[in-house]
């Protein structure tokens, strides 16, 4: 059911480095970004291994002055079915804070909560979503 770690997402505050951090120190590639609906920046993949990133989400000046706001985002882990693990995880109990949906990378996605209140995201990766193109 759970096939591996998909992604693992950061909230970052100055982008640049960051990427300098992951792609120039550490030797990883940047492989695509996706916008906001009124075209800002959103996110910024960095690719580790085939179907495997790391989210870089930009930080508003606002969501700085919180203690949270850099740092953690949130998991995913990458599943074969997302129906599949959304029945598995309402059938144990668990209440999905996202319901099985597309999200704007072309997978499927759902949503819920461990038990410290860690989001954590499950990805049914679609063969012909943004991370599969690069």
């Amino acid at each position: 059911m759970i096939k591996g770690i998909a992604h693992l997402a950061f909230n970052v505050k100055n982008m640049d480095k960051s990427i300098n951090f992951y792609c120039n120190v550490l030797g990883f590639k940047k492989a695509f970004e996706l916008k906001k609906d009124n075209g800002d920046p959103w996110i910024v993949y960095i690719k580790i291994a085939h179907n495997q990133f790391i989210e870089l989400f930009y930080t508003n000046p606002e969501a700085e002055k919180r203690d949270s706001a850099v740092g953690y985002s949130h998991l995913c882990l990458e599943v074969s079915d997302i129906g599949l693990i959304a029945d598995h995880l309402r059938g144990k109990g668990i209440i999905l804070d996202v319901e099985p949906m597309q999200g704007k990378d072309g997978n499927y996605q759902c949503w819920a909560k461990d038990p410290d209140g860690n989001r954590i995201e499950f990805m049914q990766m679609d063969p012909n979503c943004l991370q599969n193109k690069k």
